[in-house]
C-alpha cells in the first residue's frame, strides 16, 4: 500500500482541502471505510486498476461513508497519476462507472465531466416554488435571494441559490436537517448557496450535512453545476470560514466541464 497526502484547491501553497490517495490498497469496501474513518481526512481515494479504455478506477471514501464522486480527491489522484505526463488520462469512478478525464496545465490539475441527468423535481419545481423553498431552507428572507434557484448536476445534483453578497452568504445559518430530508426525497444533494464578488469571481457554501462542522471547504461538483447553470467559466472561492481557503477553477469545452485547481503534496 502506498499512501500520499495532498492539499487540493488551495488559494496559496500550504492551503486547501486534504485528501489521501491510496495505491495498491487491496482490501474490501468495509476495510476501506474503516481506513477512511481512522485516517479522518476530508476524503480518501483508492486507485485500482482500470478496465476497458479507463487507465484507473477511483473509489472514494469520506470518514462516514463511501461516495460515488469527490472532486478534490480526484484532483489529488490526478496529481499522483499525472506525475510524468500532462494527460489526458481517462479514469472511471468505482460506484457508478462515471467517466472522468484527468489533465494538467499551468493553472493546476483538472477533471473533465459531462452534464448529468437531473432528478424529477415535480411537483413544485417551478422557479417561484423553488425560491420559497430555498428561502425557508436557508432561513433567509426572500429579498436576500437575487435570482431564481435552479438544479444542475455533473454527478451530484445541487440546488443552486444565489444570495446578494458575501456578507449574506457567510451569515447563513440554514436548517440542515430539513435540507437533508428534502434532498433525500427529491434526489438532490443539498443546497449550494453562492454570490458574485466585486472582483468578477464567485463565492459559495455547500449545505448537505447534518453537522455544521462537516461543511465543505471546496465542493467541485457544485462548481461544475454552477458552471452549467451560468454557462461560462468560473473562479469560485470557498472554505475561508472553515480555515481552509480554496479556489476552484472551471471551464466549458463543448459538452465537457473542466473542474480543477491546485494540488500539492503535504
Amino acid at each position: 500500500m502506498t499512501i500520499s497526502e495532498l492539499l487540493c484547491f488551495g488559494v496559496r501553497p500550504g492551503q486547501g482541502n486534504p485528501a489521501l490517495v491510496i495505491r495498491d490498497g487491496g482490501a474490501g469496501i468495509a476495510a476501506r471505510q474503516a481506513f477512511a474513518k481512522a485516517a479522518n481526512k476530508s476524503a480518501c481515494v483508492f486507485v485500482d486498476a482500470g478496465a476497458g479504455d479507463a487507465a484507473w478506477t477511483l473509489d472514494y471514501f469520506y470518514p462516514h461513508t463511501r461516495s460515488p464522486l469527490c472532486l478534490h480527491a480526484t484532483l489529488a489522484a490526478a496529481r499522483v497519476l499525472l506525475a510524468d505526463t500532462t494527460g489526458p488520462m481517462k479514469v472511471r469512478t468505482a460506484m457508478r462507472g462515471q467517466e472522468l478525464v484527468l489533465s494538467r496545465n499551468d493553472d493546476g490539475f483538472f477533471a473533465s465531466l459531462s452534464r448529468q441527468e437531473l432528478p424529477n423535481l415535480a411537483p413544485g419545481a417551478e422557479p417561484a416554488s423553488l425560491a420559497e423553498l430555498a428561502a425557508r431552507l436557508l432561513d433567509a428572507p426572500r429579498p436576500a435571494l437575487v435570482s431564481a434557484p435552479a438544479v444542475a448536476s455533473v454527478g451530484s445534483p445541487k440546488l443552486l441559490v444565489e444570495v446578494a453578497d458575501s456578507d449574506t452568504l457567510q451569515a447563513l445559518r440554514p436548517d440542515l436537517a430539513t435540507i437533508v430530508e428534502w434532498g433525500k426525497a427529491y434526489g438532490v444533494n443539498g443546497i449550494y448557496a453562492w454570490c458574485r464578488r466585486a472582483d468578477g469571481a464567485f463565492e459559495g457554501r455547500n449545505f448537505n450535512h447534518l453537522d455544521p462542522a462537516m461543511e465543505d471547504s471546496a465542493t467541485g461538483v457544485a462548481a461544475g453545476a454552477l458552471t452549467l447553470h451560468l454557462g461560462h467559466s468560473l473562479a469560485l472561492y470557498q472554505g475561508a470560514r472553515r480555515g481552509q481557503p480554496c479556489l476552484i477553477r472551471t471551464r466549458l469545452e463543448g459538452e465537457q466541464i473542466l473542474i480543477g485547481g491546485a494540488a500539492e503534496y503535504v
